[in-house]
């Protein structure tokens, strides 16, 4: 989704260049080749606008977007007899459908004579290459990272300056995709968020220019502006990793670290789910194949859905998601234990709602994160790490800025009581002039309760398995 960085349309144009002929850019549209993780509703509302931008960009450099829908392979033999169409580039995908996919297309047009090349534009290395001593994959974050350092990063390479005219064949508008929500749910997305390159662009030059500098620092209060909010850009293509890391570093080599860190933990995702593709359903550690969660969930469920738990942060968490369809990394942890631990809800649940909510839903970094705090991915929190919610909103949030912005109707209460309302005194909650029950929720679950039975069914189910 974006001109800059961009390996496959530069090939298309220096094939052009050396062979003559024209570049036709190419969007196909279709769910069902993403099998079970077809596009969550906020993430469409995010593609639509990202095609929009692209489509734009093209037509300034003198160009089109060309929009069909159907069966990739199908929509791609049209068109080659259509066009007389002699070579397909394309910028590689790393979910398992697409790769199974991809693999198929390739195969096909190749046996049909055409030429087809894939590059990488989406990750730093491809998730291949890098291996551990004895040459297989990592299920460690921290050796993945030291050789993943080691190798040089390639740098990305500029926009083309032109491109040549697209052949005129025929395709539909981009409404007729019908990707945009039927009622206003998006309207917190609009407010929030404007996709497209050139904004992509601007969000990672205002992050360079400032907040990168205290990441380490500020990177876990949810109050303040210390992210780079990159997520759903590098997701859709919007920019690359390679532009974000060579920014960063040529802004603030010396503080740049801990942000480019977690750039290679967007590789280690990839990396993991390229490797275990069955991941998004199943979990990395088999112990907890057959982990005992409850099955009783639907009104808890749906309770942590709408932001209605009666625990401050993690109501803020999930409010702040549904407005804006983002949430901090760190309360996006919080929430997620609250979920499988406390709750004993399967971590499937959650990652299947933050799917369909996350204007960033990305099927690798989705499963790695949910993986990770359920305890059963790799390098997981270990299965008596549970996250106190109480505790961590006193720690990071600790002038309640971010909870009094998503859960206003406990503004009044004092920093002491706003991150636990039910530990209030009466007095206290009727100056705040809140009666639990009718104005806030009390908690649905008891958090050092449900603690210890989570750590009982953990230590008799999973910690003695060999």
């Amino acid at each position: 989704m974006r001109l800059g960085d961009n390996p496959a349309l530069r090939a298309a144009v220096e094939c052009v260049r050396e062979k003559g002929g024209r570049v036709l850019p190419l969007y196909i549209a279709n769910d069902t080749e993403s099998g079970a993780w077809a596009d969550g509703a906020a993430s469409r509302w995010w593609l639509h606008h990202a095609l929009a931008a692209l489509g734009e960009a093209l037509q300034a450099k003198g160009s089109r977007l060309l929009i069909r829908s159907g069966a990739s392979l199908d929509v791609l033999r049209a068109l080659i007899d259509e066009a007389d169409i002699g070579a397909v580039f394309w910028n590689r995908l790393y979910e398992p459908a697409s790769i199974d996919r991809d693999r198929r297309i390739k195969a096909a047009l190749r046996e049909h004579g055409v030429h087809v090349e894939s590059s990488n534009a989406g990750l730093l290395h491809e998730p291949w290459t890098i291996k551990t001593g004895s040459g297989g994959p990592y299920k460690v974050f921290t050796p993945f990272s030291r050789t993943l350092s080691a190798i040089p990063t390639p740098r990305p390479s500029p926009e083309p300056e032109v491109l040549p005219a697209a052949p005129e064949v025929g395709g539909m508008a981009l409404n007729a995709l019908r990707l945009m929500p039927s009622v206003d749910w998006a309207g917190g997305l609009k407010a929030a968020w404007a996709p497209g390159e050139a904004a992509a662009q601007e969000l990672l030059d205002d992050f360079v220019d400032g907040p990168v500098r205290d990441y380490l620092q500020a990177r876990d209060f949810p109050g303040r502006p210390a992210t780079s909010r990159l997520s759903a850009a590098l997701h859709f293509g919007e920019i690359s990793p390679r532009q974000a890391w060579y920014a960063a570093e040529a802004a603030q080599a010396d503080v740049a670290a801990p942000w480019l860190r977690q750039l290679q933990w967007r590789e280690f995702a990839h990396h993991l789910l390229f490797h275990f593709p069955h991941t998004p359903e199943q979990p990395l550690d088999p112990r907890y194949a057959d982990f005992t969660w409850r099955t009783d969930y639907q009104d808890d469920l749906r309770a942590w859905q709408r932001g209605r738990t009666g625990i401050p942060i993690i109501d803020a968490g999930m409010r702040e998601l549904w407005h804006t369809g983002w949430m901090h990394n760190r309360v996006r942890m919080l929430v997620a234990s609250l979920l499988t631990k406390n709750l004993l809800i399967p971590w499937q649940e959650g990652a299947r709602w933050f799917w369909d909510t996350l204007v960033d839903a990305d099927l690798a970094n989705n499963t790695l994160g949910w993986q990770w705090t359920a305890g059963c991915g790799a390098d997981a929190a270990p299965y008596f790490r549970v996250f106190n919610p109480v505790a961590q909103g006193l720690k990071f949030d600790p002038d309640g800025r971010y909870v009094r912005h998503w859960v206003p109707e406990l503004k009044r209460l004092p920093d002491k009581w706003l991150q636990q309302p039910w530990a209030a005194p009466a007095e206290i909650l009727r100056g705040g002039g809140i009666t639990l029950g009718r104005d806030y929720p009390r908690p649905i679950v008891d958090l050092a309760g449900s603690r210890r039975i989570a750590l009982e069914i953990w230590a008799n189910e999973v910690r003695n398995k060999p």
